[in-house]
């Protein structure tokens, strides 16, 4: 993609309203903008780096057999009225009447959509385990938005829902799940600490939060520091189960099981809630089927999420300095960032060009700055975006016969031969 053609509106100045990092950088960098109170519009640069998280989760999600389906963001009160939860959920709940007087909800979840489709459909216990999920824009009426999409009104969600005969059933579901959200976040080149919560207006009784750590953090954790250590072949629930976590208010220093030299302390972001709620859905809305023996079985249930659209902030806020944002490159926007110093010059756009060509015939994400600019503004908004890599062609290296060459993460630079550079970011 050339920059002379991307809609790429960066900011110098940082806007009064932004009192974190990500909100700061997203706004700077334009990857979002503000349509009213806690509701934005996605630009592209935003909205790739979250289709990039989508598909992360997608993948990992079908890895364990789920199955992906789209429901709908208005809901009927009805279904609500008889789970139980409709005059309890609160004012974060927008509530409407459509044209014909019927009461409507802009879907803050959707736990009573989908146990009415299994109602329906799902009649023997041959048709379970089922596990499906979705990736959709949800609204909570917050009372007061802030810290631009780390807490707005509109925001997108993963939410998955399981449905199993028995409670071991139930439990095994769970504890896949579990485990893929792990590796989820993992491939995110994300720490994620699973720690007991409580179930909120979701309901339940087993439940874990997955928190990784950044300064920003609305809640306080204690952990071990043998989470910093683990790899992507030790996401299991044996292996994470062993570890203490816990929430700050539960953190019980006297009783806490391991050594203050391995315990650690640090504020964390919720970026994913699952919950084990057992029938408190299926039985009010009748979700039931007919078990072996011929008796009727009302299913188990789990509700599993994901925050979308707040993983790119936490991922900002776990992955910037002062000069912006820092991608892991399986989240970038663009995996390579092609400055050309000089345009004009006819050496350096030959082989500005080349570079160019050479990365997209290989399949490389790369984001060529060819407008005419000074290189300040090239550097300074190339390491605002934050883009894994950069390669920078000048005047000089050309002379010398190389290109430069910055990793943006640990902010090592060289100067090598063009094939070697290639190399370095292929």
């Amino acid at each position: 993609m050339r920059l002379t053609h991307y809609f790429l509106p960066t900011l110098k100045e940082t806007p009064a309203e932004a009192q974190i990092a990500s909100h700061r950088l997203m706004l700077r960098a334009g990857m979002i903008n503000q349509t009213t109170a806690g509701i934005y519009t996605w630009l592209p640069l935003g909205l790739r780096v979250m289709e990039k998280i989508e598909k992360i989760i997608c993948e990992e999600q079908d890895r364990i057999g789920c199955h992906k389906v789209l429901m709908p963001t208005l809901q009927p009160a009805e279904l609500w009225r008889q789970s139980g939860r409709y005059e309890d959920y609160g004012k974060e709940m927008l509530r409407f009447k459509d044209r014909h007087e019927r009461e409507m909800l802009y879907g803050p979840t959707n736990e009573e959509v989908i146990t009415d489709i299994i109602r329906q459909y799902v009649k023997s216990y041959r048709q379970v385990p089922q596990i499906l999920y979705q990736i959709q824009w949800k609204f909570r009426d917050e009372v007061r938005p802030r810290f631009g999409v780390m807490r707005g009104r509109e925001f997108l969600m993963k939410d998955g829902y399981s449905f199993d005969i028995d409670f071991e059933s139930a439990k095994k579901t769970y504890e896949r799940i579990f485990e893929s959200y792990l590796r989820t976040f993992a491939r995110m080149d994300l720490t994620a600490i699973p720690v007991r919560a409580d179930s909120g207006a979701i309901g339940g009784d087993m439940s874990h939060e997955f928190q990784i750590v950044a300064p920003t953090g609305e809640s306080g954790i204690y952990y071990d520091a043998a989470f910093d250590n683990l790899t992507l072949d030790q996401m299991t629930l044996e292996n994470v189960g062993k570890l203490y976590a816990a929430a700050d208010e539960k953190h019980d220093p006297a009783a806490c099981p391991i050594s203050q030299d391995k315990l650690k302390s640090a504020r964390g972001i919720e970026i994913g809630h699952i919950f084990y709620f057992g029938t408190k859905y299926s039985e009010p809305l009748g979700a039931k089927v007919v078990g072996p023996d011929g008796q009727i079985i009302t299913l188990e249930m789990g509700s599993y999420g994901i925050g979308v659209s707040r993983l790119v902030a936490a991922i900002i806020e776990a992955n910037h300095d002062e000069q912006g944002i820092k991608w892991p490159e399986s989240v970038a926007p663009f995996k390579v960032g092609l400055l050309n110093l000089k345009m004009g010059d006819k050496r350096t756009e030959t082989i500005a060009e080349s570079i160019y060509h050479s990365l997209n015939e290989r399949g490389i994400e790369v984001l060529y700055d060819d407008r005419d600019e000074r290189a300040g503004t090239k550097f300074a908004d190339m390491d605002l975006i934050g883009l894994p890599w950069q390669l920078i062609v000048g005047t000089k290296t050309i002379e010398a016969g190389t290109v430069e060459v910055k990793n943006r993460r640990s902010g090592e630079r060289s100067e090598v031969p063009l094939e070697q550079a290639l190399k370095m970011v292929i």
